[in-house]
C-alpha cells in the first residue's frame, strides 16, 4: 500500500485547509486510514481516522468540531477538511493505513507528510 499526502501550506489563524491522502495498492481499499501530525519538537499524535467503508470516524479531542475526515474509495482518496485552524495545528501531517480504526498502534503503512503552518 502506498500513500501520498498533499494540500499543506501556510495559512492564517482562523483559515481553512483541505488535505488529501491518495492511496494505492491491491489491498488499499480494505484498510482504514488515519491522519497524524507532528509539531516541531513534539511527538507524532493522532488527529482523525476513518474505516475502510467510511462509515465510522474518530477524532482527537483537540480537533473535534473543527476537522472532518471523509473517504472516497472510487477515487482512492481520504480528505481531511480543517476549519478554524490555530497555531497549535501547525505541523507535518501524515496519513497512514492499517486494519480497522487507525489511531496509532494499528498503522501499518505510512506516507510522506505535508507541512501545515498556521500563523497568528
Amino acid at each position: 500500500v502506498q500513500l501520498q499526502a498533499s494540500g499543506g501550506g501556510l495559512v492564517q489563524a482562523g483559515d481553512s485547509l483541505r488535505l488529501s491522502c491518495r492511496y494505492s495498492g491491491r489491498t488499499s481499499h480494505s484498510y482504514g486510514i488515519g491522519w497524524f501530525r507532528q509539531a516541531p519538537g513534539a511527538e507524532r499524535e493522532f488527529v482523525a481516522a476513518v474505516t475502510w467503508s467510511g462509515g465510522t470516524t474518530v477524532y482527537a479531542d483537540s480537533v473535534k468540531g473543527r476537522f472532518t475526515i471523509s473517504r472516497d474509495n472510487a477515487n482512492n482518496t481520504v480528505t481531511l477538511q480543517m476549519n478554524g485552524l490555530n497555531v497549535k495545528d501547525t505541523g507535518v501531517y501524515y496519513c497512514a493505513a492499517g486494519p480497522g480504526i487507525v489511531t496509532g498502534p494499528t498503522a501499518r503503512y505510512w506516507g510522506r507528510g505535508t507541512l501545515v503552518t498556521v500563523s497568528s
